[in-house]
């Protein structure tokens, strides 16, 4: 399949796209990918507004649940643009979003937290063990918020996966914080082989 751009967009389509204009000022390239199916595009818009305005998360709190799945996932298109989201919308402080994309420790307890059950979640596939839901509890979080990280898993699981069958290009505003999944994946496949 290809994007579909609006001049070769049917109404519906057409539609959606120039809501994703009017709401981003740009109709990004995994926007175009994913209204092949305008149900899969409406879904996601939808569901990442709600995580957006409804979530009990500040904006920082926001893009480290977003990184840190698009990072389990391997998604360089959406680490890429989460990224410029956290330095130049969310204001997430550098040394979170870095610690993110090259899974180092962020230094931040609660945010370490937040990101640690997140990738529990994802890795688990919603199955944590009483005490990771615990620990993430103690933190200060609320029953509430672990829904919370599920729409957010939810969501980026179509973006992620739209961009891994699509193979989306990099949009050029976002190509300042590109990144790779599969090296840092090399990476530590490299540090542990070299333990043994």
């Amino acid at each position: 399949m290809s994007l579909v751009n609006l001049s070769g967009a049917n109404d519906r389509q057409k539609d959606l796209l120039m809501l994703t204009k009017k709401e981003n000022r740009m109709i990004p390239n995994m926007y175009q990918a994913m209204v092949n199916s305008p149900g899969l595009l409406d879904s996601y818009m939808h569901g990442y507004k709600k995580f957006r305005i409804e979530s009990g998360f500040t904006s920082t709190e926001q893009e480290v649940v977003l990184l840190t799945i698009s990072a389990e996932n391997s998604c360089s298109y959406c680490m890429a643009a989460h990224s410029i989201l956290a330095d130049t919308v969310s204001k997430v402080p550098l040394e979170v979003t870095e610690s993110i994309r090259n899974h180092t420790k962020i230094s931040d307890d609660k945010l370490r937290g937040l990101s640690g059950f997140v990738s529990t979640m994802v890795n688990k596939r919603g199955l944590p063990d009483e005490n990771e839901v615990q620990a993430f509890l103690n933190l200060g979080y609320t029953e509430g918020n672990i829904l919370d990280v599920i729409l957010a898993i939810s969501v980026k699981t179509i973006s992620n996966y739209t961009n891994h069958v699509f193979k989306t290009e990099l949009d050029t505003v976002f190509k300042a914080r590109e990144w790779s999944g599969y090296k840092v994946s090399r990476s530590i496949f490299n540090f542990f082989r070299s333990l043994v």
